[in-house]
């Protein structure tokens, strides 16, 4: 860095500054500002990617809503014909429970028979 003095005591590169450090404060100032909207900036873009996320995000739920939402209503109507299907043949079910049992005992007795 070479400072060229003008004929009044100031530096030609310093802007009618005297010599008193204000060039090198202005400088340190710029260069923070500089680095402020930098930083600023990259958060900005942050900002709105996670905001497109977000929104991305909200849609996927909104579709999982409405297929669980599907879902839940054929199981309930499946389940409402298995409850008409149960109520209507109750009766042949306990017979052939008990035939299955009654069928049981007898092998389990003609297997402890035949020792």
């Amino acid at each position: 860095l070479t400072v060229v003095f003008t004929g009044e005591g100031a530096a030609a590169g310093s802007y009618g500054y005297t010599n008193s450090g204000y060039s090198v404060y202005e400088e340190e100032n710029d260069r923070l500002t500089e680095s402020l909207r930098t930083k600023v900036s990259a958060i900005k873009s942050l900002s709105i990617e996670i905001g497109t996320e977000v929104k991305n995000q909200n849609k996927m739920l909104s579709e999982m809503e409405n297929d669980f939402d599907s879902t839940g209503g054929l199981l309930g109507a499946t389940m409402g014909r298995l409850r008409t299907l149960s109520r209507g043949s109750q009766t042949k079910l306990l017979c052939y429970m008990m035939l299955f049992s009654l069928f049981v005992f007898f092998v389990i007795y003609w297997i402890i028979k035949l020792r």
